[in-house]
């Protein structure tokens, strides 16, 4: 653990800075401040167009750097302009502290302490988010932000919405960001993560005034409709673009045979889960959405919690030489599903099958004009039934096999 007798070297040592954004918080901001320099005097004040006493507070602090300007803009700018003058100083970490009072200063040095095994990495304070005084709006509002950022990331954090951090701003001058409120804090983690930078979560403390002496700026209604529309468009970002180069880049780096044989091992999953990941992966690789059947099943993989390779894998049921004999059983199941069913008849498949092998698979359908409806129908019934005859025959022979490899 460190001493706080040395806590001010290391901030020296680590490149670190203490950076607090203050609006309007000028009955706590010199609390703060007291109890941030018990530790370092390398701080700097971010004032983002106070209309209070903030400037008559801060005058009695000259050592301190200051940046100050006069229009509010929000939380996320003035972090971003802190960061710009932190590494302009020379620091490559900054430390974000709340001006509000809800953050323990005597935290400080278990940021230092992570900073030190962890260098390079993002310091996450994670709060108790079940402590007393806690509001259930506030309650809420972290998971929603924590089931997001493992949805984009693949990360479950404790608590996403923390002020309290530590930023690698050396690793991140490179990055421009877009937003600049509150929805700032959840820009710069996502994008952060997505360019390799480490999310370490620490325990920390956090102190919740009575309501009556509580100083909030979030405004809820604005506020989540800026946060709901960033994670709408991380979540595009991370559906067309994150998960499809993560993919590229592993299959890049690895042989395919090496890529199931990990994966069928990886985290020792059950013979059923396994099973679940490879019917799963056949049920997409049939159904008619040919185009997105990868990125539709990496999505559903990732929500269901399953083996991601695996379904992928088992998707490519699809490939060309096999079109023209899933688009052909399609129409026969779909022809015991409708009242007018259209004959699929066999010079019709294999004239299909030439066609696909072309890549004129569409125009095809427009020229024989037969019922897209039916085929639809037939194909889904035909993607359960295979699904399930993977599944059940991948876990009749992961069992025999399982069954073997002990009796041996």
């Amino acid at each position: 653990m460190i001493s706080i007798n040395n806590v001010s070297e290391r901030f020296r040592k680590t490149q670190t800075c203490v950076i607090i954004p203050t609006f309007n918080n000028a009955k706590t901001l010199a609390g703060v401040i007291d109890d941030v320099m018990r530790f370092t005097d390398q701080v700097i004040v971010v004032n983002d167009g106070s209309t209070d006493e903030t400037l008559t507070v801060l005058a009695n602090y000259p050592k301190l750097q200051l940046l100050s300007y006069n229009n509010n803009v929000g939380k996320g700018w003035a972090l971003y302009e802190g960061f710009r003058l932190a590494l302009k100083l020379g620091y490559q970490n900054a430390i974000t502290i709340d001006a509000d009072g809800q953050h323990y200063a005597g935290d400080l040095p278990l940021f230092i302490e992570a900073c030190e095994k962890n260098p390079g990495d993002l310091i996450l304070g994670s709060r108790n988010i079940q402590a007393e005084g806690m509001s259930g709006k506030s309650t809420f509002a972290n998971k929603f932000s924590n089931f997001w950022f493992w949805f984009e990331t693949g990360l479950w954090l404790p608590d996403t919405q923390s002020g309290f951090r530590l930023y690698p701003i050396g690793r991140l001058q490179n990055m421009t960001f877009f937003t600049k409120k509150y929805e700032f804090e959840i820009e710069v983690m996502v994008r952060a993560e997505w360019n390799g930078v480490g999310i370490i979560p620490i325990p920390i403390r956090v102190y919740y005034p009575p309501e009556s002496e509580r100083v909030s700026h979030f405004r809820p209604m604005p506020d989540f409709t800026r946060i709901s529309l960033l994670n709408t468009v991380l979540v595009l970002i991370t559906v067309t673009l994150v998960w499809p180069y993560k993919l590229l880049r592993y299959l890049a780096n690895n042989k395919i045979s090496t890529i199931v044989k990990e994966q069928l091992s990886k985290h020792n999953e059950s013979n059923l889960k396994v099973s679940i990941a490879l019917g799963f992966g056949v049920f997409m690789g049939i159904i008619p959405i040919w185009g997105f059947q990868m990125l539709v099943a990496a999505f559903l993989a990732h929500l269901l919690r399953l083996n991601k390779i695996l379904v992928l894998t088992a998707s490519n049921i699809s490939i060309p030489p096999l079109i023209p004999f899933i688009v052909y059983l399609s129409f026969e199941l779909g022809k015991l599903l409708v009242d007018k069913p259209v004959v699929f008849t066999t010079e019709m498949m294999y004239y299909l099958k030439d066609q696909v092998m072309q890549g004129h698979f569409y125009s095809t359908l427009n020229e024989f004009g037969y019922s897209i409806f039916q085929y639809v129908l037939g194909s889904v019934v035909l993607a359960i039934v295979m699904g399930l005859f993977v599944m059940l025959v991948s876990l009749a022979i992961f069992s025999v096999f399982k069954r073997s490899k002990i009796e041996a």
